[in-house]
């Protein structure tokens, strides 16, 4: 695997933010994601619902193809899987790839793993990975435990997402239906619910495929997101791309000084080597050295890594060290050599003794730098239990003002008043008391009994018949202003019509949808439309306040008139008994 091919920016994210670039990756390459998924599932779906329809359990299919989940969820994972690495595969090579692809991890997600939580993080490590038996187990521990509870949340989310999506295309039919109609639709959609054609069966699946199609996608992208954060965390993707940049750099700048040293060492005048009687004396006192400095370093307490990142207890010691070796020291003054061998520091090169280290100053630079690196001593968020009541640090006495006699003397009148005002208060209402306190103890139950039995009296009474000539009469409230009581006699006078007419039978107090219902007993379309406009006008004056213009009015009683006879000859006539 090349990290350096990656599409994404590498870096430490919080578990939300991988699950974002998981989504995010999921929108770059919908096509790539979901012409496979149609391709694969439609089929399947169309199939199992034809077997289900065959036995009579469309039930059957639904459930199948929400247990075939993880089968289906390889067609997102193989897409993500090689378009993070810039392959982006097309729908040809999504199609061949699910015959055989992860085909030996499907039983245990199909089986004993089907109803895990976090599905979606351990299908990367498993079909990916390929690892086996304890090493995967292992490896699902490694990176599922710390983002255990966010896939979770992932599968409790996506699961809510699904269903909302289904409820809500099931809803949908709703926003169609005038409201008139609403009260008819609900009783008809339960009395449909209750006997479960297979039609509704049917339906069920098919907006459970759809929201299924729409989440699950975005749901497997979530958990390929974690997982390549918990990667990244783990194995240091990051840093090891950024030491493979650094790598490349070095190398490119280091080419032309090569070259550079290559050129000045073919091109430099020849060296002669002085004192070749002393050659054999220098090679035997270098050997010399070479074992006294190693019998030193044997002796000498070794500084191990972590007490260099400081790791162990003496941290402060090996700090002070190298503070002190950090500390400009003068310069040893220079050996002389004399044609003997031997100079002003011979001695000290013949035993070892104060003799500096090669290299020294490389490794107290690398030290310093590395002390200053804020991570060798980091810092951490240390979170402790208190008491809720702990005892609070007294106060200090301070001297009181020069006028502070004043204020304590209003505070305190002050706290009295407001205690006398409240006494008064309480008398009062205690004075009071027979008068408010009925209507605590069912003075409203009384008197909404008393004038339901009122309602009950003028319910019982008969309505006031109509008169002979209806449209005379209506036309005279209608121009005296009384706008509400002309409508209301047009709608008393067209319900009483279409019940003479269709002999149908309305209960005390039926509602205009009741009347409506009713009116589809006319013969004639006709009169059941205007009826329905009568109905109508009736509903916008009655809840809505609103009025009809002076010619429409004058247009609906006129055809109402003329289609129910509303005229004292016509009234007797149909009066007379046949």
């Amino acid at each position: 695997m090349k990290i350096e091919s990656l599409t994404v920016a590498l870096r430490p994210r919080t578990a939300w933010e991988a699950v974002e670039l998981g989504t995010a990756l999921v929108r770059r390459h919908a096509g790539a994601i979901w012409k496979p998924w149609l391709l694969l599932t439609l089929p399947v779906f169309v199939l199992f619902n034809a077997l289900a329809w065959t036995i009579d359990a469309l039930w059957l299919a639904g459930l199948l193809m929400w247990w075939l989940k993880p089968v289906f969820d390889r067609i997102p994972l193989f897409v993500l899987s090689r378009a993070v690495f810039g392959d982006v595969p097309t729908t040809r090579q999504t199609i061949a790839a699910q015959r055989n692809w992860g085909l030996s991890w499907l039983p245990g997600y199909l089986l004993w793993r089907r109803l895990s939580p976090l599905r979606s993080l351990n299908l990367p490590v498993d079909f990916l990975e390929g690892a086996r038996g304890s090493d995967a187990r292992e490896r699902r521990r490694a990176l599922g435990a710390p983002v255990h509870g966010v896939g979770v949340l992932v599968t409790t989310v996506c699961l809510h997402f699904e269903l909302a999506v289904h409820l809500g295309l099931a809803s949908m039919a709703i926003v169609f239906v005038p409201d008139e109609y609403l009260r008819e639709v609900f009783e008809r959609a339960w009395a449909t619910l209750k006997e479960a054609p297979a039609w509704l069966s049917l339906l069920s699946n098919a907006l459970a495929w759809i929201a299924s199609g729409l989440i699950e996608p975005f749901y497997v992208g979530a958990g390929f997101g974690l997982y390549l954060n918990r990667r990244t965390e783990v194995e240091a993707w990051d840093i090891e791309l950024a030491f493979r940049r650094l790598r490349d750099r070095l190398l490119r700048g280091a080419t032309p000084l090569l070259l550079l040293c290559a050129l000045g060492i073919a091109f430099a005048p020849g060296t002669v080597r002085a004192q070749d009687a002393d050659d054999s004396q220098d090679t035997e006192s270098v050997a010399d050295q070479t074992e006294d400095a190693e019998q030193d370093e044997d002796e000498a307490p070794r500084v191990t890594l972590e007490q260099v990142f400081g790791r162990v207890a003496d941290e402060s010691g090996l700090r002070d060290g190298v503070n002190a070796q950090m500390t400009p020291q003068p310069a040893p003054p220079p050996t002389v050599v004399t044609p003997g061998g031997e100079g002003a520091g011979g001695a000290a090169r013949g035993s070892g003794a104060g003799r500096p280290l090669a290299g020294d100053g490389g490794l107290r630079r690398a030290v310093g730098k590395a002390y200053e690196d804020p991570t060798v001593s980091p810092k951490r968020k240390v979170v402790t239990w208190k008491k809720r009541d702990a005892k609070k640090p007294e106060p200090k006495k301070v001297d009181p003002p020069p006028l502070g006699w004043l204020g304590e003397t209003i505070a305190t009148i002050g706290e009295f008043g407001l205690w006398i005002v409240f006494a008064a208060l309480l008398v009062v209402l205690a004075i009071t008391a027979p008068k408010w306190l009925a209507w605590f103890r069912g003075g409203l139950a009384r008197a909404g009994r008393e004038e339901d039995e009122i309602r009950r009296d003028r319910a019982d009474e008969p309505p006031p018949p109509l008169p002979e000539d209806i449209p005379s009469a209506i036309r005279r409230l209608w121009r005296e202003g009384r706008e509400r009581e002309a409508l209301a006699m047009l709608y008393r006078a067209s319900v009483e019509t279409m019940v003479a007419r269709t002999q149908a039978v309305l209960v005390p107090g039926a509602t205009e949808a009741e009347v409506l219902r009713a009116s589809r007993k006319l013969p004639r379309g006709e009169d059941r439309d205007a009826f329905a406009r009568a109905v109508r006008t009736w509903q916008y004056a009655a809840y809505a306040h609103s009025f009809p213009a002076g010619g429409d009015f004058e247009l609906l009683l006129d055809d109402l008139a003329s289609r129910f006879g509303w005229s004292p000859s016509a009234r007797n006539e149909s009066s007379v008994p046949a």
